[in-house]
């Protein structure tokens, strides 16, 4: 059981410094990594100690020490689906990156439009917090003159 608590945080550790690098392929490396950290968390859920599968014999009307089936079900479903995501992540990061030209996080904001832009405006926040789009401010703008 150490050894897993030892795994945990080491994955925990290595998802969390990589999902804060500036590079964009560490940042989804490291997402991918703290989401393999939640399938050793639920995994570990699920009795590591016993090995014995969850079938009653005739006769017996409780299990003893079993592994319980549930978390090792739902590690593994979500082992397929955050595999599905990294990959999908992956390829849509490595178009962002030969399109911008550049896979820095920080420089990769310069792309966002500018708030002037009539194609696109950037969201803004009105008076009250709510986010609105940028010509929704405009036309806001216009009205208090």
């Amino acid at each position: 059981m150490l050894a897993v608590a030892l795994a945990l945080a080491v994955t925990c550790a290595a998802g969390a410094y990589l999902a804060t690098s500036r590079d964009v392929l560490r940042a989804v490396i490291g997402l991918s990594l703290l989401g393999s950290a939640v399938n050793l968390v639920l995994l570990a859920a699920g009795r590591l100690a016993s090995s014995a599968p969850p079938i009653l014999v005739e006769g017996q009307s409780e299990f003893g020490a079993v592994a319980n089936p549930l978390p090792q079900a739902l590690v593994l479903t979500a082992i397929v689906i955050g595999f599905a995501l990294t990959c999908f992540t992956l390829v849509l990061v490595l178009r962002l990156i030969q399109l911008a030209r550049v896979d820095d996080a920080l420089h990769l904001r310069l792309a966002e439009p500018l708030a002037l832009d009539p194609v696109k405006p950037p969201v803004e926040p009105d008076e009250l917090g709510e986010p609105r789009d940028g010509a929704a401010a405009q036309r806001a703008e216009g009205e208090r003159c």
